[in-house]
């Protein structure tokens, strides 16, 4: 009997997801990773591979906003952040990877408020 591996499944998830969401310069991949105290963003052009933008719950910019606010309140504040950076380097679209994570929860506070910020996807 084979035991269910969770980081796995959510692996083969994120590489089905791969196949189809591709980020160009114009239309950078918001590629979300969440960890168990924390949850990071990035806009990823994947043609030349380079990281355009990131945002995290570690940055030193947000890291005094944090303070006894719930996971989720604390991913919005991510997504906030991650699009005042793109905005401010004139980039308005981008295509979302959920990373094989569920739309639901943080992924999702971190979307919204994405979008809140000025980003289209």
């Amino acid at each position: 009997m084979s035991k269910k591996d969770p980081r796995a499944a959510r692996q083969r998830k994120h590489s089905r997801v791969r196949r189809k969401v591709s980020g160009t310069a114009e239309h950078p991949r918001l590629c979300v990773f969440r960890s168990l105290s924390h949850i990071y963003a990035q806009l990823i052009d994947d043609k030349l591979g380079n990281t355009i933008v990131s945002a995290s719950t570690l940055d030193p910019g947000i890291r005094s906003e944090l303070e006894g606010k719930q996971k989720v309140a604390v991913a919005a504040l991510v997504g906030r952040l991650v699009a005042r950076r793109a905005v401010e380097r004139k980039i308005t679209g981008v295509v979302f990877d959920r990373g094989g994570y569920k739309y639901h929860g943080r992924v999702k506070a971190l979307a919204e408020a994405a979008r809140e910020g000025g980003l289209e996807f």
